[in-house]
Order: C-alpha cells, then sequence, then structure tokens
C-alpha cells in the first residue's frame, strides 16, 4: 500500500503535515474521547475506596487488581483487533466496561466487602478498551511508508500525556467537590460514548487479513508479537514507566493529604504529566540524528535518575519543580518504545504489539499503587516515593544489557534490485 501523505524524503516531517493526513480527524477526536478514560480509571478507584474504606492500601488494591487484569488482558484484545478488526473488538468491549465499571462504584458506595470490589475490577480492568494502541495501528495503515511515521509516534505520546494532564484533574475535582463516586460514573459514560465512536469509523481501520489466504500479515497477525525479542526489552522497559505513573498517583495523593491540602493532588500531578506532555511536543518536532535504541537509553538514564531523587522532597515547590523534570524524561522513553515497534514488529501484529507495552505500563502501575499504598499506611509519609526509582532503576538496567535485541532484523522487503523476496510491495 501506498502512503496516504504525500511528502518529500528531504522534507522535514511536522506536526501540519501529520494532521493533513487524509481521514486522520474522523479516528483521532472520537479516539481522544475514548482513551481519556484510561487516564481516570485508577485515580477514581483510588480515590472513591479511599473514601469508603479509609485505607490507601486496600484503594491501591483495587486498583491494582484492574491493573493486572488489564495487563493480563490487553494484548489478547489487541492480537483479536488485528485478526478480526477494531470494530469487532470494540463494540462490545465498551458496552462490558461500562457495565463492569458502575457496578464497581455501586458496591464500593455499599461498602462492599475488599473480595467483592476485587470481583467487580477484575471485568472493569480486562475490558479497558486499547484504543491508544488501535489509534497507533489507525497511523501505520495510513503512513505507511512515510518519514512521517517518527512524527506520528509522538504527537500519540503527547495525546496520551494530555489525557493524563486532564483525566486526573478532571477526576480529582469529580470525586473532591461533586461526590466521590463522580469520577468512576464520568470514566464509564466516556467509555461508552467515545468507543461507540471510534468503532464506527471503518474507513480508517487497518485492514483485517482476509480468512484462508496465507498472506504474509495474515501470517504475522497469527504469530504473537511477543515472539520479537526486542518487544520483551520494551515491556520490561514500559513497567518501568508505569511504576512511575502509579507511584505518583497514590505518593502525592498520600502527600497533599498529609498536608491538609487534598485540592492539590490533582494539581501537582498535572504538573507532572505536564512536564511529560510538553518534552513529547519538543521531540516531534526535532529531526533526531541518532538511533531511537541510543535515544531510549539516553532518556531513561535520565528518567531513573531523577525518579531517585523523588523521596527525598519534601515540600510543595520543590515537589512541583521535580515532577515537572521526572515528567519531562518520561516522553522520549515513551516515544522512541513506541517508534521502535515499527521497526520491530510487523504490520499484522502491531496492534498486539502496542497493547504488550500499553498493558506493561498499566502492570507497572498496578504494582506501584500497591505497594505504594501499603508502604504510606505501614511506613514513613512519603516513602511510596521509592516506589518510582525501585521500577525505573531495574528497567534502566534491562535496557543496558539487553540493547542489542532492540535492533531490527531484515525482513522481506522490496529493494531496487528485488532480490530474494518474493513479493513486491509499493513504496514511497
Amino acid at each position: 500500500m501506498a502512503s496516504t501523505v504525500t511528502t518529500e524524503r528531504s522534507a522535514r516531517p511536522g506536526y501540519g503535515q501529520l494532521l493533513r493526513t487524509k481521514g486522520a480527524w474522523t479516528f483521532l477526536v472520537p479516539g481522544f474521547a475514548a482513551r481519556q478514560p484510561f487516564a481516570m480509571l485508577t485515580i477514581s478507584i483510588v480515590l472513591l475506596v479511599r473514601h469508603t474504606t479509609g485505607s490507601y492500601g486496600a484503594a491501591g488494591a483495587a486498583a491494582a487488581v484492574t491493573g493486572v487484569s488489564m495487563a493480563l488482558f490487553a494484548p489478547y484484545s489487541g492480537r483479536l483487533a488485528d485478526r478480526y478488526g477494531q470494530r469487532a473488538v470494540l463494540m462490545p468491549g465498551v458496552v462490558l466496561h461500562t457495565a463492569a465499571g458502575l457496578t464497581l462504584t455501586a458496591l464500593a458506595l455499599a461498602h462492599a466487602p475488599l473480595w467483592a470490589l476485587f470481583a467487580a475490577a477484575v471485568p472493569t480492568g480486562a475490558s479497558v478498551p486499547q484504543v491508544g494502541p488501535m489509534v497507533r495501528a489507525r497511523w501505520g495503515t495510513r503512513l505507511k511508508g512515510s518519514p512521517l511515521m517518527s512524527t506520528a509516534a509522538a504527537f500519540e505520546s503527547v495525546t496520551d500525556e494530555l489525557t493524563f494532564v486532564v483525566g486526573p484533574l478532571l477526576a480529582t475535582a469529580l470525586c473532591t467537590a461533586v461526590t466521590p463516586s463522580a469520577g468512576l460514573v464520568t470514566e464509564a459514560a466516556l467509555t461508552l460514548i467515545g468507543g461507540l465512536l471510534f468503532a464506527a469509523q471503518r474507513g480508517t481501520q487497518p485492514p483485517v487479513p482476509p480468512r484462508g489466504e496465507d498472506t504474509e500479515d495474515a501470517a504475522h497477525a497469527r504469530v504473537s508479537a511477543l515472539r520479537v525479542p526486542g518487544v520483551r526489552v520494551l515491556i520490561v522497559t514500559f513497567l518501568g514507566i508505569g511504576a512511575v505513573f502509579g507511584g505518583m498517583q497514590v505518593s502525592l495523593a498520600a502527600f497533599t493529604e498529609s498536608i491538609g491540602e487534598p485540592g492539590l493532588n490533582g494539581v501537582l500531578y498535572g504538573v507532572f504529566a505536564a512536564g511529560n506532555m510538553l518534552s513529547g511536543v519538543v521531540c516531534g518536532a526535532i529531526a533526531w540524528k541518532s538511533s531511537p535504541r541510543r535515544r531510549l537509553m539516553a532518556g531513561y538514564a535520565a528518567l531513573a535518575l531523577a525518579t531517585s531523587a523523588l523521596w527525598t522532597v519534601h515540600s510543595v515547590p520543590l515537589l512541583a519543580g521535580l515532577g515537572l523534570l521526572v515528567g519531562m524524561c518520561i516522553a522520549p522513553s515513551l516515544i522512541t518504545g513506541y517508534t521502535l515497534v515499527e521497526d520491530l514488529v510487523p504490520v499484522g501484529a502491531r496492534t498486539e504489539a502496542f497493547t504488550w507495552l500499553t498493558g506493561a505500563v498499566a502492570l507497572g502501575q498496578a504494582a506501584a499503587v500497591t505497594v505504594a499504598g501499603q508502604w504510606e499506611d505501614r511506613l514513613w509519609d512519603g516513602a511510596g516515593f521509592l516506589v518510582p526509582m525501585a521500577g525505573t532503576v531495574p528497567a534502566l538496567a534491562t535496557i543496558v544489557v539487553l540493547r542489542s535485541l532492540l535492533v531490527a532484523r531484515a525482513r522481506n522487503r522490496t529493494v531496487a534490485r528485488g532480490v530474494g523476496h518474493r513479493e513486491p510491495v509499493t513504496v514511497d
């Protein structure tokens, strides 16, 4: 398939050029609404369950069950989307998620036992729509063979971080100013409306491999992206990033409550996420000469260093400044990780690969929420800030040791002489 945008190879990719891609806005707008709940879910559960039980440990555990469930089921959802189409997976998924989220809300308000909350949290997490990976897969289809792919990866990272700015602020405001259940109710409503609108955009979804045909894309869709060694390294990388998100959410909430200013929680987390978003904008605007692997190693080293200082800070201004710095270190790692997927994974398995990474963030976030909640309850105030460091330092060591796996191996491609390839494809 030829690229759906016309661009000179020598031209510098830009956001304006990217957004002029034919059909882009038809999936970007509903996609933004549908992925917003992802940033609201964990903090909404934490605030609601903390209100009804009085324990950050219980709140973190309930949120963790949701995150683990999502991490386990997200890759399966992505694989089904690669094989049967995004619409076929989204339509029943958003309905199930809405019902499960409202059930969890009702149980929490009824002061149900913790095991009942866990039982409702499982389908709530398992049915989280994987809209972010689906949008990335649609960019891959629209921009195949275009130098705008790295710009699209940066744009998606910025969009993700915008949701992590808006989502926690919205959820915190709803839970504190309206009612503790308002965050989860709004999350369920946005999932249903945005998900159905996104699923309705059939024209931009990646083509479904024809059944019964042994095409290369169909063959790749039957093979798990987890078999690609570089994807496994990236999963560890994104687990560490999830630990930063989860650790910051619980620790900031506990910190602001300990100083008698719970309303500052959303502001401090918004500053953290804003740093992530701003650095993502910059990363997408730069014409990088260094390889994505090298950028990943440098960005992740900065992230591990910045998170190592979090537990030493005990004032709002300093915490806001350091949180901004930590956020600024996340986007380069996210962007380069998703960019590497484009090189490492065949087209027919990319939605699954993206969901493995998204699921890894959710799993890391779930583990971090649990550990940070327990440490805040059992140890000293601010102990939860150790969790982001505990997640990123081992992940950095993994990247350094296994960096050779982040280089794409040659796959069947068309080159000038056409030697050793079964079937030519159109390239720009």
